[in-house]
């Protein structure tokens, strides 16, 4: 039986980085699961794969976040997140109780699509916004007392 070949195997090539079963492997499972933890990364990689080393795993996103192929978000107070989605300078809704990430297109156009009042002399070419909140999970009332209930 032969096996078709990954679009994700291009965009490796195109990065100049190698081909592998756990690169592959990452980028479709993150294609398909944005906004994830590395430690979901991993369970995620090793349901595709079998086995996998955490630290395999950490080592691909390290490349694949160095490539730009992989974009990493890192909320405040809550772990890294991971996702495919990248160039387009959105920014991500973020739920201070569990965590939960949601994408947000940028409202003004293209990157930066927020002007600073200051530049210091900076030049400009991405702005990172974190919209803050509660998700409507931990917001219902009924959801709550299940989550409490559990907990």
């Amino acid at each position: 039986m032969e096996h078709q070949r990954s679009p994700r195997a291009g965009d490796l090539k195109a990065a100049g980085l190698r081909v592998t079963a756990p690169r592959v492997a990452l980028l479709e499972w993150l294609t398909d699961h944005p906004h994830t933890t590395a430690d979901q990364v991993t369970a995620g990689v090793r349901e595709v794969l079998g086995t996998v080393s955490t630290q395999a795993v950490y080592d691909v996103l390290r490349a694949c976040t160095g490539a730009k192929l992989v974009r990493r978000i890192e909320p405040a107070g809550h772990p890294a997140r991971f996702e495919t989605r990248i160039g387009d300078n959105h920014h991500h809704l973020v739920c201070r109780n569990c965590g939960r990430t949601e994408d947000v297109d940028c409202v003004h156009g293209s990157a930066p699509c927020l002007e600073p009042s200051v530049t210091a002399g900076f030049t400009i070419d991405e702005a990172e916004v974190v919209f803050w909140g509660t998700c409507p999970d931990c917001t219902d009332p009924s959801t709550t007392t299940k989550q409490e209930a559990t907990a």
